[in-house]
């Protein structure tokens, strides 16, 4: 499959706090809330929705093409993304804009409190999708994932304007856009992507039930954390998947993005959606694994055997002829 991933492009600066943020909120004075918290240590690590994603498809195998806007920083890590699988040719290169940054601070609860700097990333409004498709020959699937917002609802609209089938993956963004921006992003998408709150965030917004929002988009789906994954769709019977068996959860920032990586991956190779869903639930949990939302890596043989692990015999032996070397 020829796949698109728009989104963001970003550095990622994570710190570790060696507390419960819960221990130092007082519920009557959070009007004035005003903190700061020492941290044990800084890692600066590759980051961006877009750019974790397209990293994780590279690593099952899977070439696909990086859009989004970045400063003329970048070289190093376009050098990574590279050599790790992913097409930059239409990555948009900013004349005085920095890429992007994501400033995140994690406690022992794995509870996280972030802030994220646009950068580079205002200028994604600018890209279009269509030269991309000319230069591929056509693109089978385009991922619209959190970005500037402008940016996502040029995406989404060009998509439904050519034909393109999309991925609506709001996440981090909703609570920046109107619920009239949020109904027009989903509109027409194949699948919708979020979490359980921001699932509840997105109807709220949008002023849309269950029935409503299956109306808009063929295929929802919603992670729940430790409880698993959850797919519903118009013409399919509700599918849930527990997560993968993990070692021990170190951060759990972008485990999303690995998801989301796993699962359309999966899809490309023609397999079903829970089996998608575990493939996607597997590379989470690597990400879960390690600090850096790119420092995993791929052990085809390994990843089987966990597929197996957590999913059965039947599981891993429809995948691993898709990670042959």
């Amino acid at each position: 499959m020829k796949i698109a991933v728009t989104g963001s492009i970003a550095t990622d600066h994570l710190m570790s706090f060696p507390g419960r943020f819960a221990d130092q909120l007082i519920a009557d004075q959070l009007h004035k809330v005003s903190l700061s918290f020492l941290v044990d240590d800084l890692v600066l690590r590759r980051g961006g929705v877009a750019a974790n994603i397209a990293f994780g498809m590279g690593q099952l195998g899977l070439r696909s093409v990086l859009l989004g806007a970045v400063g003329a920083d970048f070289a190093d890590y376009r050098s990574w993304l590279e050599r790790h699988g992913v097409d930059c040719d239409s990555v948009h290169v900013s004349e005085v804009a920095h890429t992007a940054r994501f400033v995140c601070t994690t406690d022992t609860d794995m509870c996280q409190i972030a802030s994220f700097y646009a950068g580079a990333m205002s200028e994604a409004r600018n890209i279009e999708l269509h030269p991309v498709a000319q230069r591929l020959g056509g693109l089978d699937l385009v991922l619209v994932s959190a970005n500037d917002p402008e940016a996502m609802l040029r995406h989404s609209a060009e998509c439904r304007e050519r034909g393109y089938a999309f991925v609506a993956d709001p996440s981090q963004q909703l609570a920046r856009m109107a619920g009239e921006d949020v109904a027009s992003l989903i509109d027409g998408a194949e699948y919708l992507m979020t979490n359980d709150y921001e699932k509840s965030l997105l109807q709220s917004k949008a002023g849309l039930s269950d029935d409503q929002l299956l109306e808009r988009v063929r295929v929802r789906v919603t992670t729940l954390g430790k409880h698993g994954v959850e797919i519903a769709g118009r013409d399919i019977d509700p599918i849930h998947v527990p997560i993968a068996r993990e070692a021990e959860a170190v951060d759990p920032t972008g485990v999303g993005d690995g998801f989301r990586a796993g699962f359309f991956t999966a899809l490309s190779w023609g397999v079903g959606l829970e089996r998608a869903a575990q493939v996607g639930s597997l590379l989470a949990a690597l990400v879960l694994e390690t600090v850096g939302t790119q420092e995993y890596q791929v052990r085809h043989d390994l990843f089987v055997k966990r597929l197996a692990e957590s999913y059965g015999d039947e599981a891993a032996d429809e995948i691993r002829p898709h990670l042959l070397p």
